[in-house]
């Protein structure tokens, strides 16, 4: 053992556990931290302009690289200011160790410049979190974050560290092995229970799967696509869970829920068998819970036991891991007569495509698919949230995992742009779009500078129309068109000069024509951020639409 600070064991903690970039800002209560990254030339810091920004960044880290995010802030409205991203990361389980600064120990409780319950607020929107109160813990608290926010369901976790005590020496040893009392997530599903289902997908006629982003974080893609192959049952996806089963594929259905392709939502009100994968039930999908999928058997594999029967009553539950549920599925499972069942999905499919109307005027559709076709479907794209979201899920065929990142559970707007320059960090060999509307985009503009000044290869496609589109959409079709509070256009910026200022590229599409010369243009641009300002139909709305708390049989294809 030897004698180091605990800001150093921090740091050493970090490096052991394959920690190589941190997201994050300084502040006063961290200085010991950061003075330790000056000499580690193993870590890469990256200094964003926000905090919330720091978070979205690692937690598109995370979701593109499958290693847990690492952010470090200050105490006080630095650590306040994450609350909003790391509630994202909760709601979507995602894995990030978050270490926030706090004032000196003797200094706690006293009010004291800076200081705020950081534990204390963040308690509900956290898998775990400490306030570390002895140096000689560090070592093993940081252990533990990393164990638990990677195992089980993925969440984040976050250290609260005072100032004193990143300052004081102790004697460090990184602990081998881990053994938290209380904490044994299930990876091995019931293999009666497994028996069981096969059984009964066995014998569907109408059956479906229903895929979420549960089977990504799972690592079980691969496992998925064998089981939809080798069974012929059809597939539908959460938002999450896009790429997982590649939708240029005849057994994909795209996206389910309120905005999700016709024939999915009719497949799954339609169905005998609901197969649940990765996924909880949340009411984007189901609308109308009494009147959701009325007359199917529900199977649900999940690894968290609390979301079972939570929404939806399910007569076959996994808990388990995906992966290797699925692993210990497949065997057990053969090729279904479902030709019939084939044969009715894509009559819907043909009656009831997604479709839009060309014009002179830029529809967000056509960019998307335009987008799809420049990157081949092999570019990794990042939405925040909104009508933009909705249309890249609709128009964009993912083929692989880990190539959507979106808000999920919150609906975060201001995610998608730090998100991306997390993914281009964690994948610096890959294409990363970030499609944004023009109010989201305001939400974290600032985060232009750290792209700037990391030298990313992200492009910035913005989707302006002057409103905040889906409040604007709602009020149009529910509200007799009382557009309150959601006009932009009279006080947006010229964001092709202010990416500009920032040492972007900035580009601007007006027409449909200009729309392929921008993309080839912004492809050409490898080693800085390019934006492009598209000025897209201001009055478009997303369709197929399921109002909120309705069912199916109320869906608006137009």
């Amino acid at each position: 053992m030897s004698k180091i600070i605990g800001a150093q064991a921090i740091i050493n903690s970090l490096i052991n556990e394959g920690v190589d970039v941190i997201f994050g800002i300084p502040g006063g209560t961290v200085i010991p931290l950061f003075d330790v990254i000056y000499d580690t030339p193993e870590i890469k810091f990256i200094l964003c302009r926000h905090e919330q920004g720091a978070v979205h960044m690692a937690d598109g880290y995370a979701r593109t690289t499958g290693k847990a995010g690492v952010v470090i802030v200050t105490s006080g409205p630095g650590a306040t200011n994450t609350v909003t991203g790391i509630l994202n990361a909760y709601m979507d389980s995602i894995p990030m160790v978050i270490f926030t600064g706090q004032v000196a120990l003797p200094q706690i409780g006293n009010d004291s410049f800076q200081e705020a319950d950081t534990v204390g607020i963040t308690r509900p929107i956290t898998k775990h979190n400490y306030l570390v109160t002895d140096a000689n813990d560090l070592p093993r608290i940081v252990k533990e974050a990393f164990h638990i926010t990677s195992t089980g369901r993925p969440g984040p976790v976050l250290i609260d560290i005072p100032f004193d005590i990143q300052r004081l020496e102790i004697d460090y040893e990184c602990p081998k092995n881990i053994s938290i009392r209380g904490y044994n997530p299930k990876y091995e599903g019931h293999p009666q229970q497994i028996e069981r289902v096969a059984n009964v997908i066995t014998k569907s006629k109408r059956p479906v799967i229903y895929s979420g982003g549960g089977v990504i974080l799972s690592n079980a893609s691969e496992e998925l696509r064998e089981l939809v192959r080798k069974s012929q049952i059809p597939v539908t996806s959460t938002l999450l869970g896009l790429g997982a089963f590649p939708e240029t594929d005849t057994l994909s259905l795209g996206m389910l829920g309120m905005h999700g392709t016709w024939y999915s939502n009719k497949a799954v009100q339609e169905c005998d068998l609901l197969i649940c994968i990765g996924a909880r039930f949340d009411n984007r999908i189901t609308g109308n819970v009494q009147k959701f999928s009325p007359n199917s058997i529900k199977i649900h594999i999940d690894i968290d036991p609390t979301n079972i029967g939570k929404v939806v009553e399910t007569k076959y539950p996994i808990v388990g891991d995906i992966k290797r549920v699925l692993k210990k599925l497949i065997p057990k499972v053969s090729k279904l007569d479902t030709k019939s069942w084939l044969k009715t999905i894509y009559g819907w499919k043909m009656e009831h495509p997604l479709k839009y109307e060309h014009n002179d005027v830029i529809k967000p559709q056509y960019v998307i698919e335009k987008i799809y076709e420049f990157t081949k479907g092999d570019a990794i794209i990042s939405t925040s949230v909104g009508q933009h979201q909705m249309w890249v899920a609709q128009y964009y065929k993912f083929t692989k995992p880990r190539t959507l990142l979106s808000s999920g559970g919150l609906g975060t707007m201001g995610y998608g742009f730090p998100a991306a320059i997390g993914a281009a960090v964690g994948n610096p060999d890959k294409v990363v779009f970030s499609i944004s509307g023009d109010g989201s985009f305001q939400m974290n503009l600032q985060e232009l500078a750290t792209a700037v000044r990391s030298g990313l290869n992200v492009k910035v496609c913005i989707m302006n129309n002057g409103y905040l589109g889906m409040v604007r959409q709602w009020q149009d079709l529910f509200y007799n068109k009382r557009y309150s509070g959601v006009e932009l256009k009279d006080c947006n910026p010229d964001f092709v000069k202010l990416a500009e200022s920032y040492g972007a590229v900035g580009l601007r599409a007006e027409n449909t024509s200009d729309v392929d010369e921008v993309l080839k243009k912004a492809m050409e641009i490898n080693n800085i951020p390019v934006l492009i300002d598209f000025k897209i139909e201001e009055e478009e709305n997303v369709y197929p639409m399921i109002p909120a708390g309705r069912s199916m049989d109320e869906i608006m294809d137009r």
